[in-house]
């Protein structure tokens, strides 16, 4: 289960797609990034997710939608996760089989 960690060790409510308020800034929860929260601020595109500490200043709120990224967006988030393995984003594209 995503988060299953974070809600065993920090007793907290986390899973993708709970809406949270960090600090006064509203977002959701869209990915689980280990040992941190992956939080998609409303403020933000669909392909900036940060990790936030699942207990330094947020306030659990109910669920929502995660706000979906484009083809070209997830791309470029799926790249910056193995991106030390590449010499660039378009060396990533030659080696990345198109779905």
């Amino acid at each position: 289960m995503s988060l299953e960690y974070i809600q065993r060790c920090y007793k907290v409510p986390a899973e993708i797609g709970r809406r949270v308020l960090i600090d006064g800034r509203p977002g959701i929860i869209a990915e689980d990034m280990g040992a941190y929260i992956g939080v998609l601020f409303d403020d933000q595109p669909p392909n900036v997710i940060l990790p936030h500490h699942p207990t330094s200043m947020v306030q659990y709120l109910g669920m929502g939608e995660v706000r979906k990224m484009t083809r070209s967006q997830q791309r470029y988030h799926d790249y910056l996760k193995v991106a030390d393995c590449f010499d660039s984003f378009k060396d990533y594209l030659r080696h990345k089989p198109v779905a």
